[in-house]
């Protein structure tokens, strides 16, 4: 029987009421932190243009030099989130988080100063490995300091910083490069490191796993070189425009075997970076697959919209970043409040419906031509960023939950993983069947250049209307080719990206939970208190 002194929590707290007093200005300093790692990568693809524009203006980037300064990045990221997420349960999320933004903001300084695209993908490697420390930190550090009953809310907050990052970032970059050089959108980074990490140190307490496990070297490498050649094959394919050359199977096919062995050692090992075992649970497995496939479609999809609006419209970056506004403010706008719709309708239901909105939504890409009224490029945004907010928030409160608290390391790290996988196998594989259907689309046009022009000048639309605007009046004919084969390519890849979600949604109509909640998880039981550690 309670008694008037009786705490009105019904069940023993594990976090330290110190802590539990500012939780709320704790998730404000994570969100800052998560902020620059999700804005980079959304003012990059504003700046993308740009950098693939000749010198004095940008680097000259090739189609593919794009695609790796996107991907360096990212498969860093996505290779060493495992061992971050070991390494912040070790040593404690706080400091790694710490280590993870100075490492971030000394490498975005560096990015800014990038004389060629081979330095910028170098560059951009290291950005990702700082990131890498950031990322799954911030939701280890958020499960250490909310109750369970209020994961859920401060998971849809977070979920709608990423939100606010996608808006902030197109606009950032637009303003940016319309007012200095393409260097900026990556200088701009450095302040937000340095504020970031002023209120880490002064607000947000450390906490670690009490009995964390040993770092998977041997997995780690396994994962990152499999991944790499897998890329890199698809990319290379891309620039060949041809997928069944010799050296493309080769390196593909050698990276699928190299994640084979990185499975079958994950197996058997007594310290894994990654828990099989935690896939044998089909509600966890259909959630990391649908935030997978999600990114695979949405990441492929941004990197062609960018060039849609810049290089076929002929708007600029800050308009680019406008248009794409509506994106982030549908996510910002729902992702905090699609617990209350999963509430009302359960998992299952509300990811069915998101993922079959983004899948339309993708779909309706092939409906875009050059003289589509711009206001129904804005509908579409505005409802594929409706659909991803009813994805991501209740995914990631199954991921999360699915674990002990003291293992949140763990599963954010999964969580982050696989997005990150998904995102750069989407810009590989939907980028290489852009570029595919472009040069195949295009290579008929390009019987005027010399012989030994005609290969660079097929490798995108960028690079197209770049010779046709050193041919002056005969390059006029070029221009309209290029908008027509680019418009042809985008509908064939928008609806690669379609029929990727159209999988998404099978998986999570048919292995996540309905309206009744699953069975509890072990982080409901009674756990040791985490996250004592001072500030």
């Amino acid at each position: 029987m309670a008694t008037p002194s009786t705490p009105t929590r019904t069940a023993p707290p594990h976090i330290p009421e110190a802590v539990h007093r500012r939780r709320w200005a704790i998730l404000g300093v994570l969100m800052l932190s998560l902020l620059i790692v999700v804005l980079d990568n959304s003012i990059l693809n504003v700046a993308i243009k740009t950098i693939s524009t000749p010198e004095p203006t940008g680097l000259g980037a090739t189609q593919g030099e794009l695609e790796w300064a996107i991907n360096s990045y990212t498969l860093v990221f996505a290779g060493l989130l495992f061992t971050a997420g070991l390494l912040g349960d070790r040593l404690g999320r706080k400091k790694v988080l710490l280590a993870g933004l100075v490492v971030f903001g000394i490498s975005s300084a560096l990015a800014a100063q990038s004389g060629s695209p081979v330095q910028l993908i170098a560059f951009r490697a290291l950005m990702g490995l700082g990131a890498a420390f950031v990322m799954p930190a911030t939701l280890a550090v958020l499960m250490n300091v909310f109750e369970r009953d209020e994961q859920p809310k401060a998971i849809g907050i977070w979920a709608g910083g990423v939100g606010l990052a996608i808006a902030i970032g197109p606009i950032t970059g637009g303003v940016l490069l319309d007012h200095f050089w393409w260097g900026s959108v990556f200088l701009i980074n450095v302040p937000i490191v340095i504020i970031a990490v002023a209120l880490m140190i002064w607000l947000v307490p450390d906490s670690r796993d009490p009995a964390p496990g040993r770092i998977d070297v041997v997995g780690v490498a396994l994962s990152v070189v499999g991944l790499v050649l897998i890329v890199y094959g698809i990319i290379k394919g891309g620039q060949l425009a041809d997928f069944t050359d010799p050296a493309v199977l080769a390196t593909v096919l050698a990276g699928l075997a190299v994640l084979v062995a990185f499975v079958l050692y994950e197996k058997r090992c007594d310290h894994p970076s990654v828990d099989i075992s935690y896939f044998k649970n089909r509600v966890f497995s259909a959630a990391i697959s649908a935030i997978a496939l999600v990114f695979f479609a949405l990441m492929g999809v941004t990197f062609f919209s960018v060039f849609y609006t810049q290089s076929v419209r002929g708007y600029s970056p800050l308009q680019t970043g406008l248009l794409m506004l509506p994106l982030a403010v549908a996510q910002l706008i729902f992702a905090p409040r699609a617990r209350l719709v999963v509430d009302r309708f359960g998992v299952r239901a509300v990811c069915t419906g998101g993922l079959l909105l983004v899948m339309a939504t993708l779909a309706s890409f092939t409906t875009l031509d050059a003289d589509t009224p711009i206001w129904v490029l804005e509908v579409i945004f505005f409802l594929m960023g409706t659909g991803m907010a009813h994805i991501m928030t209740p995914t990631s409160v199954v991921i999360m939950q699915a674990l002990p608290r003291e293992k949140a390391g763990s599963a954010s790290a999964l969580s982050n993983t696989f997005r990150q996988v998904g995102g750069a196998l989407g810009i590989a594989v939907l980028g290489s069947v852009l570029s595919t259907a472009y040069r195949n689309g295009v290579e008929d046009k390009l019987t005027l250049l010399p012989a030994d022009a005609r290969h660079t000048a097929g490798e995108s639309i960028e690079a197209t209307l770049g010779v046709a605007a050193k041919l002056g009046p005969r390059g006029e004919p070029l221009v309209t080719a290029a908008n027509d084969s680019f418009l042809h390519a985008m509908h064939v890849t928008a609806l690669w990206g379609a029929g990727v979600a159209a999988i998404g949604t099978v998986v999570v109509f048919l292995f996540l939970p309905g309206r009744t909640p699953p069975e509890p998880g072990p982080q409901e039981r009674e756990a040791e208190p985490v996250g004592a550690a001072g500030r």
